[in-house]
């Protein structure tokens, strides 16, 4: 009886500190992707404000549509590799967050066979 309960104490240890290692690989990925997220908005608005002024600037409507296409252009090229790169974060953290809670789910599977 008492070396099951001792048994017992020692899983739920295990399974606390599997989590506990968890949470911090999920902060550090979420903190990871914060700040990725916030020097994108950054750069974003430095470019958007770059932008504006070259089409406020422009001498022609030629010129202030080409620099607004060539803005738009750029914005969204700049939108879909961040959109990846945030993408391969949340994979990241997933996978570092997974695997304590997986070296405790393949103990529970021996003691289980």
């Amino acid at each position: 009886m008492q070396n099951g309960f001792e048994e017992f104490q020692k899983i739920g240890k295990n399974n606390v500190e599997a989590a506990v290692k968890s949470f911090g690989a999920m902060s550090k990925g979420f903190q990871a992707i914060a700040t990725e997220i916030a020097d994108y908005s950054k750069k974003a608005f430095e470019d958007g404000t770059t932008a504006a002024e070259q089409v406020i600037s422009s001498k022609s409507i030629d010129k202030a549509v080409e620099a607004q296409s060539s803005f738009l252009r750029a914005s969204y090229e700049g939108y879909v590799g961040q959109a990846s790169k945030i993408g391969e974060l949340y994979v990241g953290a997933a996978q570092e967050a997974y695997k304590p809670i997986e070296t405790v789910v393949q103990a529970a599977q021996k003691v289980a066979k």
